[in-house]
């Protein structure tokens, strides 16, 4: 069994290009895999391995600047859901490209798990799920609005566009994944005049593994960004698949589709990927699939 740890925290990185060697080595040595992000404004990512690989590197990650009280939220996967470790640089660690929104320095309230259900279901509440449109597609909380947004970068348009439709002083409450994102959301609506702003502490993956199947307001199940595809309450692996062309979250309907071909297409991108590509798709899958039976990954792998 693997642990999976997803982190971040905003801090002053002064110089984050010097943190990231070190911090990839030590991921290396630990036998860790995954993603991490660092920028100017903290860290952010998800990395997966043994659970004193993972201790190694959280301990590491709380000696650099600002990082001592970095909050972790943790699960489980049967398998390794990441094919290597990458470190990256990043002007944001997550990209709202709004300049001088600090969520270090105004933020929203943040709202327990086992309070986000009397928020949200008070009729006088506007929930926003700040996610993308394909990540809400396989699961939200009940009544949410959805910005239809492909990247959180569209999210500010999209606010602007229809603050008018929220009316004066408006009770906010918003919610991503991890809480990242509410982060940056949260600030940037404070900074466009909100005032009653909240957001949900330690995301849908907190709420998920927190709150009892049976009193929960989530309907559906949580995208993740690794193999697991999904999560459902407890934090259990979900049903979803990933489409090797457009990496889209497939649910089982989506499979059964005549539109779906295994590593090739799905529906949601049948109508955009041209035959050149399906046939290099299909390459790409037939040698992925050889070298899965060798016990080996394909350097072509799409997630490597």
């Amino acid at each position: 069994m693997f642990t999976v740890a997803a982190l971040y925290h905003f801090a002053p990185f002064d110089d984050p290009g010097s943190l990231r060697a070190p911090l990839l080595d030590i991921c290396q040595t630990g036998g860790v895999k995954g993603t991490l992000l660092l920028a100017r404004e903290g860290i952010n990512g998800t990395i997966a391995g043994q659970q004193a690989g993972i201790d190694s590197v959280l301990t590491h990650i709380r000696t650099l600047p600002g990082c001592a009280k970095l909050d972790v939220k943790f699960s489980s996967s049967a398998h390794m859901p990441f094919h290597r470790m990458k470190v990256r640089l990043k002007k944001e660690i997550v990209t709202l490209g709004v300049p001088g929104i600090d969520p270090s320095r105004d933020v929203g309230r943040y709202v327990d798990a086992l309070e986000w259900n009397a928020l949200i279901s008070d009729p006088a509440t506007i929930v926003i799920d700040t996610r993308n449109d394909y990540e809400v597609k396989i699961g939200t909380f009940k009544g949410a609005l959805d910005p239809g947004t492909r990247s959180f970068s569209q999210f500010p348009d999209w606010f602007r566009t229809h603050r008018a439709q929220f009316g004066n002083n408006p009770k906010v409450a918003m919610f991503c994944t991890g809480g990242i994102r509410c982060e940056k959301s949260t600030a940037f609506l404070r900074a466009e005049g909100i005032e009653d702003v909240a957001h949900l502490k330690g995301g849908i993956l907190k709420y998920l593994e927190t709150v009892p199947q049976e009193e929960s307001l989530w309907e559906g199940e949580c995208f993740v960004f690794d193999e697991r595809v999904s999560v459902g309450h407890g934090l259990a692996p979900g049903s979803h698949s990933l489409c090797r062309a457009c990496r889209m979250p497939l649910s089982s309907e989506d499979c059964a589709s005549a539109d779906y071909v295994e590593g090739v297409q799905c529906p949601y991108c049948v109508a955009s990927r041209t035959e050149e590509q399906r046939q290099r798709y299909a390459e790409r899958h037939k040698q992925v699939a050889l070298a899965e039976r060798r016990g080996k990954r394909h350097v072509g792998d799409p997630d490597g």
